[in-house]
């Protein structure tokens, strides 16, 4: 009885503000207060999900997880594609668009939709739960549309966009040479230079608005796929909505925290890691990208009128499907108890939005209690100062020495490789590409200085110097400056910048090849600051060190502040067998300046609900293989205020 009534009372501000919000007595709310939290249909449903179903999980998440602050319900992707035999997540010619070119929910999966009603129905019955409704969306314009030439709407008007004394339509602006690298046959950048690449994108995103959408999802435009025009503009067109709309981007993979920085303040939620899914490789690919972003002050800073969150992907827990799967749940999360912990832990500690993932129709026990442990919520929601905590070391249990490893991350690696990687142009690691002259045909384009290796032979591609053949005058314009470039002499195949699939967390894949073609993933421009950029992204290379089939290991910890005086320290092991992990109280001071860590007086397991030993200022705990401890510290004063799990 008395942790619930702490859950409830530890809430007590995010609902109060959702009930605000709702009743409009906040004329300008703003967003994303605290991390966002919600359920998602992708984990469990990829793009299949239907009306019926996604309305059944709203009704339990406002039943069993809205009381915790989980508030969002969102339709992940493809709920325009049509479930009929060939199509599936990069099909053509199967999705529902109206006359204006834009995407409308497939009528047999979504059949409150006909009639042009749009989400609309589906939106006031999750509102009429207490819950928010989103939709995730793709960049710019559907491939479809641009096939059907479909004209334009001037939502100003209530009619065909018209300037220069012409109709624009769908092939005016839409940019094929950009087409989304892990959905070609699906999705293609919006020229937004033009008014009616502008009038598009507008017309998308005030229907969504009319249907009553709280939250949207746009993938394919950040991280390799980066466009900052779209998400330039459509926060632009987000913040002059009269309805509020919780902008968030998608995926992550790539991203860097001064990548972050060029965004964060026109969002309120971004991805900073590629797909996760229920690896132990995925949850440990998130220790070193919530690290940096910590450390950069990007968690909580400003965003699009609110706040802006790095967001370490949903949480795949529960009954699930599988990655790009035409079926739906029917499988439960292969991490084990611990490596949930770790995962549950660590995007507390840094404080990501929290979208569950798993089908809320089979939602086990040890599942609720994991994503509704009232410690998780309270630190992801308002604790403060959150950072990695460097000083611990651990040893076997079996032996005394406490110096079996430090902090650092240990990888057992088989080999490794230098590889292609993209990043910010604005960073000083884009800056060190050198060319010189091969032959008549082919320069050579050389990394001033593999800073990650010991290789004594530099990192090297070939650049064509003749970047077109006859006939080809408006790829030359097009393209002006900019090049080929080639892993080999073989000028068949071509660089890809960005891979051609989706990437999960603890994938890395660069520098792959393909047939060359007119398109902006295989076209670069040289520059005279030694820069590298690619025209697909506006994203710079760089040279990276690739680790064949490491297996993550080492232990790692966090460390935060609490709202009535705690201290929260999670420790983490990442090895494959247990691990003490030791540290000095004193320690806490060197990161949290003006914390007085000699009244810490109790020590309390957020998991187990067991009491810690504090031992001369000093604290070990056992923690098993992949597994995760979360310890509450207190002073006097302070402990009768502070959840004990």
């Amino acid at each position: 009885m008395k942790i619930f009534l702490f859950a409830i009372f530890s809430l007590f501000p995010l609902l109060l503000l959702n009930r605000i919000e709702s009743k409009g007595l906040h004329k300008h709310p703003t967003h994303a207060v605290t991390p966002p939290r919600g359920w998602n249909s992708y984990d469990s449903f990829c793009w299949t999900i239907s009306e019926e179903e996604f309305l059944q999980n709203a009704e339990l998440v406002s039943k069993r997880l809205r009381a915790h602050g989980y508030e969002y319900v969102v339709v992940d992707y493809l709920w325009y594609r049509r479930k009929v035999p060939g199509a599936y997540t990069d099909s053509s010619g199967f999705d529902v668009i109206d006359e204006w070119g834009r995407m409308v929910p497939d009528p047999d999966r979504w059949p409150s939709s006909k009639g042009g009603k749009g989400f609309t129905e589906v939106a006031k019955k999750v509102h009429s739960m207490g819950l928010k409704f989103g939709i995730h969306v793709m960049r710019g314009i559907s491939t479809q549309a641009v096939n059907a030439n479909t004209p334009i709407l001037d939502t100003s008007k209530g009619a065909a966009y018209i300037e220069g004394g012409r109709k624009w339509t769908a092939r005016d602006i839409g940019m094929t040479e950009r087409k989304c690298v892990w959905m070609p046959h699906g999705f293609m950048s919006v020229n937004t230079k033009l008014g009616a690449g502008k009038a598009f994108l507008r017309s998308l995103y005030e229907q969504y608005a009319e249907w009553g959408v709280d939250f949207v999802k746009n993938d394919c435009v950040f991280g390799d796929d980066l466009d900052i025009e779209e998400i330039s503009y459509v926060s632009e067109v987000l913040s002059k909505l009269s309805r509020p709309i919780l902008y968030s981007l998608s995926p992550g993979t790539s991203v860097t925290p001064a990548m972050a920085k060029e965004i964060s303040g026109l969002v309120n939620m971004y991805r900073i890691t590629g797909d996760d899914w229920d690896t132990w490789g995925d949850v440990a690919a998130h220790f070193d990208v919530t690290r940096d972003f910590a450390a950069a002050k990007m968690i909580g800073s400003s965003g699009l009128s609110g706040k802006s969150w790095p967001d370490s992907d949903m949480l795949p827990l529960g009954w699930l499907t599988d990655p790009g799967s035409n079926e739906g749940p029917h499988r439960k999360c292969n991490l084990n108890i611990n490596e949930q912990q770790t995962q549950i832990t660590l995007w507390a500690m840094a404080k990501s939005p929290l979208m569950f993932g798993g089908d809320m129709r089979k939602l086990d026990d040890v599942t609720y209690n994991l994503i509704t442990n009232p410690t998780f919520l309270e630190i992801n929601a308002f604790s403060s100062n959150n950072q990695e905590f460097p000083f611990i070391t651990g040893s076997h249990p079996s032996k005394s020495n406490p110096s079996f490893h430090s902090t650092q991350k240990k990888n057992i690696r088989n080999s490794h490789t230098s590889s292609l990687a993209l990043v910010s142009c604005k960073e000083i690691k884009a800056k060190g590409w050198l060319v010189e002259s091969v032959d008549q045909d082919l320069d050579q384009v050389c990394w001033k200085d593999n800073f990650e290796t010991n290789e004594a032979a530099p990192f090297c591609i070939y650049k064509r110097k003749s970047q077109v053949t006859l006939g080809e005058e408006l790829y030359a314009t097009q393209y002006d400056g900019k090049s080929h470039l080639l892993e080999t002499t073989d000028a068949a195949f071509c660089i890809d910048a960005s891979p051609r699939q989706r990437l999960t967390s603890k994938e890395f894949r660069r520098g792959s090849s393909s047939p060359c073609k007119r398109d902006a993933n295989q076209m670069w421009e040289l520059n005279m600051n030694g820069t590298l950029a690619n025209s697909y992204s506006g994203l710079c290379a760089t040279v990276k060190t690739v680790e064949a089939n490491a297996v993550p290991g080492g232990i790692r910890s966090w460390v935060a502040t609490g709202r009535r005086g705690e201290i929260y320290l999670a420790v983490f092991n990442l090895n494959q067998g247990k691990t003490t992990i030791t540290t000095d109280l004193s320690n806490i001071a060197k990161v949290l300046p003006g914390i007085k860590t000699g009244d810490v007086s109790k020590c309390r397991e957020a998991w187990s609900s067991q009491d810690c030993h504090i031992n001369r200022g000093s604290i070990s705990m056992d923690v098993g293989a992949h597994g995760a401890a979360l310890l509450v510290l207190t002073n006097n004063s302070a402990s009768s205020n502070v959840i004990n799990g």
